[in-house]
C-alpha cells in the first residue's frame, strides 16, 4: 500500500549524510590546520575557517529547510558545495606558495590515508604522525635521499583528499535533489496535490 503523502516532506537527518560527516571532519581539520600553519592575522585564515564552516552549516540548514522548500535545500546545498570548492583552492594555494608538493590521488601516502578511513581530527593527527615516523624510518635505512614530509604537507594533502570526496558526494546529492524537484515539485505543488485529494 503506497504511503500517504504528507504536507511536510522528509527533512533533517543530515547527520546521517556522508557529505555532512566528511564536511564536518574537514572543518575540524581546517580549524587546527589554520591554528598551526596560517598566520593568525592573515585574511586567508578567516576565509578558510569560514569556508569550512559554511560547508557544514549549509548542508545542515538545507536538509532542515527541505520540509517546506526543496528549492531552498537545493540552493543551500549548492552554497555548501561552492564553499568547499573555495576551501580546496585555499589548500592548493598554501602548498603552491610554499613550494610544497600537492600529491595526486594515487600517491602511496594518500592511498594509506584513504584506507585509514579517518572519522575524527584525532584520527588524522595519528595518521600524520605515523606517516612522518614511517618516512624517518625509511630515511635511516635508505640514506639521505628520501625526504620526510612536513606535518603541514601531510595535513594539507589529507584535507584535499577529504575535500575531493566531499565535493564528489555533494555533486551527486545536488543531482539527486534536482531530479527529485523536477519530478515531484516543491512545497506548493505538494500542498496543491494534498488539497485536491481532500476535496475529492
Amino acid at each position: 500500500m503506497p504511503r500517504q503523502e504528507t504536507l511536510l516532506g522528509p527533512h533533517g537527518g543530515y547527520r546521517r549524510l556522508k557529505s555532512f560527516q566528511i564536511a564536518q571532519l574537514v572543518f575540524d581539520v581546517t580549524m587546527r590546520f589554520c591554528e598551526l600553519y596560517v598566520d593568525r592575522f592573515s585574511r586567508t585564515r578567516d576565509q578558510m575557517v569560514q569556508a569550512a564552516r559554511s560547508g557544514v552549516q549549509n548542508i545542515a540548514e538545507g536538509s532542515q529547510a527541505s520540509a517546506t522548500s526543496k528549492k531552498t535545500e537545493l540552493k543551500l546545498t549548492g552554497v555548501a558545495r561552492a564553499s568547499l570548492e573555495e576551501l580546496r583552492c585555499d589548500y592548493e594555494d598554501f602548498l603552491r606558495q610554499r613550494g610544497l608538493p600537492k600529491w595526486p590521488p594515487g600517491h602511496p601516502t594518500l592511498v594509506r590515508f584513504r584506507a585509514r578511513r579517518c572519522a575524527t581530527l584525532a584520527d588524522v593527527q595519528a595518521w600524520a604522525q605515523q606517516e612522518r615516523a614511517r618516512a624517518k624510518s625509511v630515511k635511516v635505512r635508505v640514506g639521505p635521499c628520501p625526504s620526510v614530509p612536513t606535518s603541514a604537507t601531510l595535513v594539507a594533502n589529507a584535507a584535499l583528499s577529504l575535500l575531493n570526496l566531499a565535493c564528489h558526494l555533494l555533486d551527486r546529492q545536488l543531482e539527486a535533489l534536482a531530479a527529485a524537484f523536477e519530478h515531484n515539485g516543491g512545497f506548493t505543488e505538494r500542498l496543491h496535490r494534498i488539497r485536491s485529494k481532500r476535496r475529492k
